[in-house]
């Protein structure tokens, strides 16, 4: 099963191609603010140096939180739509080893169906001028 991960929480990003819990490939990159722009064209580039493309992907795993607020939804409406898109299944997962709980998750047959972010603080919103 080939597994694509995705992390965005920091300015450095992160996404890998995984068979079952095998890791194949790991790119890190520096996203900061390009991110949006960017990481279609850094996951096509994984699966292309891999021999793979985009209907190959049998299932995502991605880092739901904490941290940032536009990383982690960004990352997460890419992994969302590519899940729903493929058709395949999606988990989320929290925590210093959600990588290995989130491909554990998978290969158990969990389906998160839709991974919401988890930003660690309520968020602060200014009330409006008017």
């Amino acid at each position: 099963m080939l597994i694509l991960t995705l992390r965005t929480d920091n300015p450095q990003a992160e996404i890998g191609l995984y068979d079952d819990h095998k890791k194949l490939i790991y790119h890190e990159w520096q996203a900061h603010r390009q991110l949006a722009e960017t990481i279609h064209l850094q996951i096509l580039e994984l699966l292309k140096s891999q021999g793979k493309d985009w209907p190959d992907i049998q299932g995502v795993v991605c880092y739901k939180g904490p941290g940032s607020f536009t990383g982690l939804r960004i990352g997460l409406s890419v992994a969302n739509a590519l899940a729903q898109s493929l058709n395949v299944p999606i988990v989320g997962q929290g925590g210093d080893d959600w990588l290995q709980k989130g491909l554990a998750r998978l290969a158990g047959g969990k389906n998160d169906m839709q991974v919401l972010p988890e930003y660690g603080a309520e968020a602060h919103v200014t009330k409006p001028r008017k």
